[in-house]
């Protein structure tokens, strides 16, 4: 099987600050709710933490993360067409290598949110038969590089049919 995973093709790099981003997005909404804490206990003598050191470790935490995730994220994705399946590997801590025969995908989507525009990336959906991980989703592909994909499965698919 590891074989199969060898020569694996990267993600492009501009998808690390796409994640970065979002990071920062979601590290921005947990930073207003701990601002909202530190300052409805200004005035409260018997306040738990420290004034200010909510909003400190939101800062400090997502700070690091947003420095260190993206990066050690992008070194663990590969992904791979063949002849007759695409082959995706991810995961920081576990590793999650997944084989899609293209045979049993039912349909695909090319996705971008506001973000991934910007950079000029995309995801790959690829949706197959079954209820269990029917949806396979790969990131960070240039909007061209996941057009292309999609319709060299597709083409597969339709070929495959007749």
């Amino acid at each position: 099987m590891s074989e199969l995973f060898s020569e694996l093709l990267t993600l492009d790099p501009a998808v690390r600050r796409v994640w970065r981003i979002k990071l920062a997005l979601t590290g921005s909404a947990l930073l207003l709710a701990a601002i909202v804490y530190d300052v409805s206990n200004v005035f409260d003598a018997d306040r738990t933490l420290p004034l200010g050191l909510a909003s400190g470790l939101v800062i400090a935490g997502f700070g690091a993360l947003a420095a260190w995730v993206p990066g050690v994220r992008y070194l663990s994705w590969g992904y791979r067409l063949t002849g007759q399946e695409l082959l995706l590997q991810h995961g920081i801590v576990n590793r999650v290598r997944t084989v899609v025969p293209l045979r049993r995908v039912q349909h695909l989507d090319v996705t971008q949110d506001v973000v991934e525009r910007e950079f000029g990336l995309a995801k790959l959906i690829v949706h197959t038969a079954g209820t269990r991980s029917s949806e396979v989703v790969l990131p960070g592909l240039p909007i061209a590089t996941a057009e292309g994909l999609r319709d060299r499965i597709k083409g597969y698919i339709t070929d495959d049919v007749v």
